[in-house]
């Protein structure tokens, strides 16, 4: 009969075992297509955890992003850069605390270059109805550098802060929680000591980001303290001529650094000197230190920060923070264990051993991987995209979600 599989003569069970089986085949085949356009799951491995796991003959791992989320880093970016409008308060003098900085050199250089960046960049608006976030301009380095009291400067700060809120409607639509201050300097933390409303509720963007005292991680935002202009090109890519395991030299003005100091300023691997090395010695002895190092110590000071993490990161030496309560500048965004020794205190009784147990593998993926995240920490004006400014107003744009009533 026409249409029957084996021809008329076929009544054995075997062609209907064959039909089920080509059946089966192709109904797997398809489950295996559909199964392999779906995008794969990418599993978390930790440097080690590759090199351990990758055979000889494997190709190399893939490099571990100094990111914590590559992918939420540049969709939130993009975004960013769309949308992200800030309003700067227009009032105050601007011949003497008010709307521009002191200066855009020094330790003290990122608040400077802040106060000029925002002003050039396209997240300003002169509409305050269409802003996501208000800026408080006022400069306390720019103040201290006038010659400002400390007791002075408390009561400028909170008098213009309180003009401020009687004159707009603003503030009080959230109790200033869609509002923030710039601040480098330590006595500008200390400056709006008088308005605990504003450092309660406000978005606070400092360089000593101790998040044991006031500082609230969720809510305010590290400032990296960078030294600008460097006065050497910046360090990358040259593993072979880092033969120093660590350095640092500086003032003993902090607890962990009379420690450091005292057990490891005799030591013949460590070059550790409890005299500082200025910077404006005409060989430049203290910067090209930085370039034949590879760690170089980056403990805490008269604050957690220092404009030595900066530094090391731009001279391509791996920063060894050796500072608790430390909320590190772009820690939403950076995976620091990707390109830094992050330490306790207590630890630096064992800093050699620790250091030493790192192997040359270990350390070229620490530098290479620091090499990616220098653009992150140098400021430019105009600002240019990813540079400190960008990643500053990505920080803030991360918190300006807030509830307008």
């Amino acid at each position: 009969m026409a249409g029957r599989l084996g021809g008329a003569g076929s009544s054995s069970p075997l062609p209907r075992a064959l039909l089920l089986l080509a059946a089966a085949a192709l109904f797997s085949l398809s489950f295996l297509t559909l199964r392999s356009l779906r995008p794969a799951a990418v599993p978390s491995i930790s440097l080690d955890e590759s090199r351990l796991l990758a055979p000889p003959f494997s190709p190399a791992p893939p490099r571990p992003s100094v990111y914590h989320s590559p992918e939420a880093f540049s969709a939130g970016y993009a975004e960013m850069e769309r949308s992200f409008k800030v309003y700067i308060y227009p009032d105050g003098d601007p011949k003497t605390f008010y709307q521009t900085p002191r200066k855009l050199t020094g330790k003290y250089a990122s608040e400077g270059y802040f106060f000029q960046n925002i002003r050039e960049s396209r997240f300003r608006t002169e509409d305050p109805d269409s802003a996501d976030l208000f800026f408080v301009p006022i400069s306390p380095h720019k103040m201290r550098g006038k010659g400002t009291s400390y007791e002075n400067m408390t009561i400028i700060v909170k008098d213009y802060v309180e003009g401020l809120i009687n004159k707009y409607p603003y503030w009080n639509r959230t109790l200033g929680a869609d509002h923030f201050f710039v601040t480098c300097h330590d006595v500008g933390v200390r400056a709006f000591e008088g308005l605990p409303f504003m450092v309660k509720n406000s978005i606070r963007v400092v360089c000593s980001p101790s998040y044991n005292v006031d500082f609230i991680p969720h809510k305010d935002v590290a400032l990296p303290q960078v030294l600008q202009p460097f006065a050497l090109p910046k360090g990358g890519n040259d593993v072979e001529n880092r033969t120093n395991l660590g350095f640092w030299a500086g003032h003993r003005n902090s607890k962990i650094r009379v420690i450091l100091a005292r057990v490891w300023e005799n030591d013949t691997e460590l070059a550790i000197s409890n005299n500082r090395i200025s910077r404006a010695i005409g060989e430049l002895v203290y910067q090209k230190q930085f370039y034949r190092t590879k760690f170089c110590i980056c403990p805490g000071g008269s604050q957690v920060n220092s404009a030595r993490i900066s530094d090391s990161i731009h001279y391509g030496c791996v920063p060894v923070i050796l500072s608790d309560y430390y909320d590190l500048p772009f820690n939403d965004v950076l995976d620091w264990k990707k390109f830094a020794i992050v330490l306790k205190e207590r630890d630096v009784y064992e800093l050699k051993s620790i250091l030493k147990s790192i192997s040359q593998e270990e350390f070229v993926a620490l530098h290479n991987s620091l090499v990616q995240i220098q653009k992150h920490f140098v400021w430019h004006s105009p600002p240019i995209p990813y540079d400190a400014f960008h990643m500053v107003m990505y920080e803030l744009w991360l918190r300006h979600h807030v509830i307008k009533y």
